[in-house]
């Protein structure tokens, strides 16, 4: 794995560096797992019955057809984040996923009851964590605890 080296800013926060670098690979695997997990346990419903989930993307302003690119995109994408496989590429893809997901079903600012108004935030800005979260991962990689690392190894 490469990743920037940093040391922190002042001399008495230093001990963290060494934590830090000794904990990314089991850091980095829990992150995907934890990532991943929501997008296995969300698409795998769906998977079953994407006819149904389709028949909601008009009132949110979404063709049909999406839904049927959109559930194998959460699940495997999921699954590909789990095992750390191709992972850079598959960020890519979930963050598309992520903006269209975000700003299409998540609009809470069109929401008059206060309720639903709340619930609406709180999943906009969840989503929005989780962007920050694969912007980490675009970054950093998978780690040596992936299929991408074991892939590079072999070669």
């Amino acid at each position: 794995m490469t990743l920037r080296s940093e040391s922190s800013s002042h001399p008495a926060l230093s001990c963290t560096d060494g934590l830090a670098a000794s904990t990314a690979d089991i850091v980095l695997l829990i992150g995907r797992i934890l990532l991943g997990w929501i997008f296995v346990r969300s698409g795998y419903g769906k998977l079953f019955n994407v006819e149904a989930f389709a028949a909601t993307f008009p009132s949110r302003g979404l063709p049909p057809f999406l839904a049927y690119i959109a559930v194998p995109v959460e699940f495997f994408g999921g699954i590909a984040l789990i095992l750390g496989l191709a992972t850079r590429y598959v960020v890519l893809v979930m963050i598309i996923f992520m903006l269209v997901a975000t700003f299409s079903s998540h609009r809470y600012w069109e929401f008059t009851d206060l309720a639903a108004q709340r619930s609406q935030i709180s999943s906009f800005y969840k989503n929005l964590a989780m962007l920050g979260g694969f912007g980490f991962l675009f970054v950093c990689g998978a780690g040596r605890l992936s299929v991408d690392d074991w892939l590079r190894r072999r070669n």
